[in-house]
């Protein structure tokens, strides 16, 4: 019975949905669109192949609020909620590091290759196509730099979900991980003082102490309780997943209504843009692996790892630079975007397993 009110409400809400909008009855469209968007994040948890969605789904109804009715999203009260996005990252950070360990720098060891081409791979071929991208799409220089800025951050959480569903190489992601993360605070200030620089003014000290702020101290404070306290409080492990995932749509949700005028103009050619940049580092990433020579397996790995980016810390260092509603656009977009075409890659290439290809190749 649930599921077939949840699956009405998805369907009449869309249709309704597509109606107003062609008669341009903006007033209402807003309403109806949340309802959409969260009623199919609901509907579609029936399905064990789409659940994996549902997040990214309520994350288009938050940003759909926040574009209907960014006064809700600007301030509380006298409080400019821009302020949380810092706090809120560092918390992130946090948890990451209480699900890392120092296992998962001991793969630079085990695989040396690997990781140095991953690394190789991460801080040049997003950094660049960034560029390519802002450049040829024309876009205002704050925008532009935004999509450089996307580029230039190193890799998340996100392609180590993403990793582990493929069944790719996740004891390589998760050491890529944490070796790009420990090596943004040198490599994100200085491509950004190189692509960006001619765009708005870059302060590499400045922008280095902010992801070192932002990322690193974090991330070592969560070893640190990971390796004396690992077990002791089971509930954190449970929570800490469900607060980071809050925390990236407040983050999302707060940056769309700071920059709600600009994404009205450029909205539909920054995503395009920022949906190319996101699929050329999945097609660079792969093919770059097997030309310096990794195996299928690790391939994909770096594939996840070049094309899914810190768009959370990319928004961060935006506040720091105070153009947040400019340059954490690209940002905010490429978060839920990078979800989509992941988890659509991942369970694409779950069902193609590289001990298949491998023999297929064999045979043929």
């Amino acid at each position: 019975m649930y599921k077939k009110i949840i699956s009405g409400i998805t369907i009449s809400s869309g249709i309704l949905a597509v109606i107003l909008f062609v008669l341009d009855d903006i007033t209402k469209l807003g309403p109806v669109l949340i309802l959409f968007f969260i009623s199919l994040a609901l509907a579609i948890r029936n399905f064990d192949s789409l659940k994996g969605f549902s997040f990214t789904i309520l994350i288009f109804a938050a940003v759909t609020a926040s574009m209907f009715y960014p006064e809700f999203f600007s301030k509380a009260g006298n409080f400019d909620l821009k302020k949380l996005i810092v706090p809120l990252l560092m918390l992130i950070m946090f948890g990451m590091g209480t699900a890392m360990s120092i296992q998962d720098f001991k793969g630079v060891v085990k695989m040396p290759k690997g990781v140095l081409v991953g690394i190789i791979c991460q801080f040049t071929i997003m950094p660049f196509v960034g560029y390519g991208l802002a450049t040829a799409f024309g876009f205002p220089a704050e925008i532009a730099a935004g999509i450089i800025l996307v580029g230039s951050s190193p890799s998340g959480l996100a392609s180590n979900v993403m990793a582990y569903i493929s069944g790719a190489n996740l004891a390589l992601s998760l050491t890529l991980t944490a070796v790009a993360t420990l090596l943004a605070p040198l490599f994100t200030p200085l491509l950004m003082k190189v692509l960006a620089n001619q765009l708005v003014p870059i302060d590499f000290l400045g922008m280095l102490w902010s992801i070192v702020k932002i990322v690193i101290i974090p991330i070592i404070a969560g070893l640190i309780f990971n390796r004396f306290a690992h077990g002791r409080f089971k509930w954190l492990d449970k929570a800490m997943p469900v607060v980071s995932m809050a925390g990236i749509a407040i983050i999302i949700t707060i940056i769309t209504a700071a920059g709600r005028d600009s994404l009205l103009t450029l909205g539909l050619l920054l995503i395009v843009a920022v949906i190319l940049h996101n699929l050329i580092g999945y097609l660079f990433g792969y093919w770059g692996s097997r030309v310096f020579g990794l195996d299928r397996k690790s391939a994909r790995t770096v594939a996840f790892e070049v094309g899914m980016q810190n768009a959370g810390l990319a928004s961060g260092i935006a506040l720091e630079m105070g153009r947040v509603a400019t340059m954490g656009l690209a940002p905010a977009v490429f978060g839920p975007m990078m979800n989509i075409t992941g988890s659509s890659l991942a369970t694409w290439w779950r069902g193609k397993p590289v001990v298949e290809l491998e023999e297929t190749k064999k045979m043929s």
